[in-house]
């Protein structure tokens, strides 16, 4: 993979658009990446993994932090475009984060959505679009580039902390690491696979057990007595030689049942014999005295039903003559309904009359009914004059009306003009309203200029206090760290010049008879040197020079922090003056100026927003002015229209008058002397109609009693009354014929049980005692109860202990596969999981595949560490124990100085860097080859040159520079002075107010 072309668009710090020409940088094979702290050199090779997989590394992918460039303007988008070559082909990355923008109408911002394009590079068809999917672009990627996010931040972009890191923790914390780069998660999920089926056959096995008890606390149940003697088991679940026990214990309670179920056999026959022969005497006996009873109850119920003969005779003929009452019971309902339809007539007749006058309470039908057609002819004639008087009504009415319609009219006539008078005064003060919000919005706009600034010269100034006193603490620990510094130095060189002074004595140690010297080549060594008081070892040397060492990195340190301090304090120190050097920039005076200005503003504010109001007030009152003119002229109109129609009304209601006045005579009105005449006809009309009713009625009531005479004599009575008397209703009719059946019925019955011949011969025996007979049945039958169901728990106690027996065996023969399953499944868990006797080192599978990655990359780091240590240095994998700990992730490093092997973490801070380089580089070609050989044509190293010295770092220049014989391009991120000679090609990162910016240093 090789980058040629990136772009940047008001991202992270990059304010503007900036163009990276990676081609340009590439062809000197190294170049350097730097520029201040807090410029934006991460921020590169964040936009780099930005377009290539949509997000940026670690942290800075936080939730809330925005990739969005705080000194871009707000109609600039966030985006980066990089162009690379992949697997043989070149493509083209754009991508935009999820970022606001200003809305298309009206003020504010909306959410603009994240956005991705993916374009190809075709000799014939040049540039052509691929997707615009962040899935598919994402994938088509990954798969081209044959690593994950984490993979490519890790062996791409070298971040020289995490290795150092790396070298320097235990074995859990590079397995985190290593698992994420090389993806052994299929490992650990067969060590969770094989727990879990581990975790899942013990459970089937402890499962078949907890059965198996089970069945024998049944067997123990069903076997009753035998259970209770019977030895019990002392296997528990899991436990070898649970199943032969319950079985063996099964037997025996089976042989001990059967012998019980003989035994109950032989007691029910007995007890069966005994019970037939005590039944058969009870029924002998319970008969005998079952017809003697029935014999006592006939002769009793005979005497009885002779005492009821008068009654049955009486109730017969009262029946009889009930009976021939009922043929003259329709005449007598006809006459009874007659007389009550007479009497009826009658009253309404009286009625009718008392509302006549006295001359007419004796007239006839006739009479009545000619005075009616009278009077209703005088009626019919006032049918003209009562429409006239309605008509004259509705006059009155409408006249009414009319004059309400006119003082309506007047009020709005008097409103119009009263408001009319008005109008120039209130449209001129709708009109200033309009002009005072106006002029307060343009104040608005001009003080929100101010505004802003001014708030952020006060954020400034807080900064710059603040700062202030960081600077002062950094001074102080600057001066410090240099006091040590000198004091080590002073220390390491004092001791270095002692031990040159006693260099004899430690050559002379090492000393051996026969072999010649390292300085003169002697053999013989007469005298050697002995150590003087004082004597300072090697050891004791490089314990000062490490210590120097120490004290100089933390005085760099110190004074790079000075620095960067005092360039945020100059940085906030120029933002809180603003534009003009002269003024104030306190933070009482800025905080000050800001109250005033929004105070200021937000007055301004307030009066801006009345100018719609004030303008919809206008539109209203100018729509409301025309409205009330039109008014004020239709009423006008209306007003003469109704004097015309109030002069034919008039006219018309006195021709009406006359006419009126001779039709209702001396009645108040046409309708009260035409209601009085309707009064009359009606009650003549009711008369005439009541005097023909009683008439009718009298007729056929003299009818109904000739009938009521015949169909009384026809029926045998002297007189219609008593046959009246004898009548009987049906159910008094029913009640009569019951009695007589229920005695007849009763007679039969009682002949019949007189004629039995074994009820006599029944009597004339001795009465029997059923009791005696009764008492021996039931002992018989409860002897019989007894053994029944002593036998029949017997017979199910021997069916159940065979049926669990036969349960118990049945998950015995289960059980043997499952338990050689678990043993199986249990062995390979143990093995995985590092548990197991037979896992000596107690490595988990997971653990094992990554140490031999780790042995790989140590390989492959060591040709590099060489070179750099100039061959003192080689990294080895370790597979010890610590500590009680598994094995599996140790690193050691060997010193081909000391010829001893010690742990990565022993390393001084220099050699940690070049080590861990090294160990980058090398894990780098292992995660290449892993992702299936995808080439690396590009690699960037993030900081950590500071701390070499300036051989080391000519050593470990050398080794990156040698990438280049795989045509391969490096970039050094570092801000380290000292490397800008020693690299001429370089992109600088400027860091401005206006956002940061890059320049390319090709020469």
């Amino acid at each position: 993979m090789r980058l040629h072309r990136l772009s940047i668009t008001a991202f992270g710090p990059f304010g503007a658009t900036q163009e990276v020409d990676f081609d340009a940088l590439s062809s000197a094979g190294l170049f350097l990446l730097h520029g201040p702290t807090g410029a934006g050199k991460t921020s590169v090779l964040d936009a780099v993994c930005f377009a290539l997989y949509g997000a940026v590394p670690g942290a800075r992918q936080s939730p809330g932090a925005s990739l969005r460039s705080d000194h871009a303007p707000v109609d600039l988008p966030t985006e980066v475009q990089l162009e690379l070559t992949v697997g043989g082909r070149r493509l083209e990355v754009t991508r935009s984060p999820a970022q606001p923008r200003p809305k298309k109408r009206g003020d504010g911002f909306t959410m603009e959505k994240a956005q991705s394009r993916l374009r190809g590079y075709d000799p014939e068809r040049g540039w052509h679009a691929l997707s615009k999917s962040h899935q598919e672009i994402g994938e088509e990627l990954t798969q081209l580039i044959g690593m994950s996010r984490d993979q490519f931040c890790q062996v791409v972009l070298l971040p020289q902390g995490d290795f150092a890191r790396f070298l320097r923790s235990d074995a859990e914390a590079r397995g985190k690491l290593l698992g994420r780069l090389f993806d052994t998660r299929r490992f650990a999920a067969v060590e969770e696979r094989l727990a879990e089926l581990r975790r899942g056959a013990e459970a089937k096995v402890t499962a078949a057990d907890e059965r198996i008890l089970a069945l024998a606390q049944r067997i123990a149940q069903a076997a009753g007595p035998a259970g209770a003697e019977a030895t019990p088991i002392a296997a528990r679940p899991g436990e070898p030689g649970l199943a032969e026990a319950v079985l063996e214990w099964a037997a025996i309670a089976r042989s001990t049942a059967r012998e019980r179920l003989g035994i109950a056999h032989r007691v029910v026959a007995w007890a069966e014999g005994r019970q037939r022969e005590a039944r058969h005497a009870l029924d002998a006996v319970r008969e005998l005295a079952r017809l003697q009873q029935r014999y006592e109850e006939t002769r009793l119920r005979s005497a009885a039903l002779e005492k009821r003969r008068p009654e049955h005779d009486r109730c017969q003929e009262e029946l009889d003559r009930a009976r021939k009452a009922d043929r003259v019971a329709p005449a007598l309902e006809l006459r009874e309904e007659a007389e009550r339809a007479h009497r009826r007539a009658a009253d309404a007749l009286g009625r009718a009359r008392s509302l006549l006058t006295p001359e007419l309470s004796d007239a006839g039908a006739d009479q009545l009914a000619e005075l009616e057609s009278k009077f209703q002819q005088e009626l019919y004639a006032l049918d003209v004059a009562r429409q006239a008087e309605e008509r004259s009504a509705r006059i009155d009415e409408e006249r009414v009306r009319l004059n309400r319609e006119a003082q309506a009219d007047d009020e709005l006539i008097r409103e119009a003009d009263v408001w009319l008078a008005d109008w120039d005064t209130t449209r001129a003060a709708l009109k200033g309203r309009i002009d005072v919000s106006q002029e307060a919005a343009t104040r608005a706009e001009q003080l929100a200029g101010l505004l802003a600034p001014a708030r952020r010269r006060l954020d400034a100034a807080g900064r710059r206090d603040a700062l202030a006193t960081d600077v002062q603490q950094a001074e102080e620990r600057l001066t410090g760290a240099r006091e040590q510094e000198l004091d080590a130095r002073k220390s390491w060189l004092d001791l270095r010049e002692r031990r040159l002074r006693g260099i004899a004595a430690e050559l002379a140690a090492g000393l051996v008879a026969g072999e010649p010297c390292t300085v003169c080549g002697s053999a013989d060594h007469p005298v050697p040197a002995s150590p003087g008081d004082g004597h300072v070892d090697r050891a004791t040397e490089e314990r000062a020079l490490a210590a120097q060492q120490s004290a100089e990195e933390a005085r760099a340190r110190a004074e790079q922090h000075l620095g960067l301090v005092r360039e945020r304090h100059a940085a906030a120190e120029t933002e809180a003056r603003g534009d003009d050097p002269s003024a104030s920039s306190t933070v009482a005076e800025l905080g000050e100026l800001v109250d005033r200005l929004t105070g200021e503003h937000a007055e301004a504010h307030r009066l801006a927003a009345a100018t719609n109001p004030a303008r919809e007030a206008l539109t209203a009152a100018e729509r409301e002015h025309t409205e009330r003119l039109e008014q004020r002229q239709q009423a006008h109109g209306r007003m003469s229209a109704r004097t015309a129609a109030r002069e034919a009304l008039d006219a018309e209601q006195a021709r009406m008058e006359e006419q009126i006045a001779a039709a209702r005579g001396e009645s108040p009105s046409v309708a009260a002397h035409a209601e009085r005449l309707t009064r009359r006809v009606a009650r003549l009309a009711d008369a005439a109609e009541a005097v023909r009713t009683e008439q009718d009625a009298a007729q056929r009531r003299k009818e109904a009693d000739d009938r009521l005479s015949d169909a009384a004599f026809r029926a045998g009575f002297d007189t219609p009354e008593a046959a009246a008397a004898t009548l009987l209703d049906a159910a008094a009719q029913r009640d009569l014929q019951h009695r007589i059946d229920t005695w007849q019925a009763e007679a039969a019955a009682v002949a019949d049980r007189r004629a039995e011949r074994d009820a006599r011969e029944a009597a004339e025996q001795p009465t029997a005692q059923p009791s005696s007979a009764q008492g021996e049945f039931e002992t018989a039958e409860w002897l019989l109860r007894e053994a029944s169901s002593a036998l029949a728990a017997a017979d199910e106690r021997c069916g159940e202990l065979t049926r669990l027996s036969r349960q118990a065996a049945d998950e015995v023969r289960r059980l043997g596969p499952v338990r050689q399953e678990y043993e199986r499944i249990a062995r390979l868990a143990g093995l995985a999981a590092g548990t197991s006797a037979d896992n000596e080192r107690k490595m988990r599978l997971e653990a094992y595949v990554l140490a031999a990655r780790l042995e790989q990359v140590a390989a492959a780091a060591t040709a590099r560490l060489q070179r750099m240590s100039s061959g003192r240095y080689t990294l080895v994998h370790s597979d010890a124990r610590t500590g009680g700990r598994r094995a599996g992730l140790g690193l050691h490093v060997v010193d081909a100085w000391t010829g001893s092997e010690r742990d990565t973490a022993t390393l001084s801070g220099g050699e940690t860097f070049f080590a861990s380089l090294a160990l980058a580089l090398g894990l780098a070609d292992v995660v290449t080859e892993e992702a299936g050989g995808v080439r690396l044509d590009t690699l960037f190293i993030d900081e950590g040159f500071g701390s070499l010295d300036d051989q080391t770092l000519d050593e470990v220049l050398d080794v990156l520079d040698s990438l280049r014989e795989r045509d391969r391009s490096v970039g050094i991120v570092s801000h380290v002075a000292d490397l800008r000679r020693r690299i001429p090609v370089r992109l600088e990162v400027v860091k401005e107010r206006q956002g940061s910016s890059v320049r390319h240093r090709l020469a």
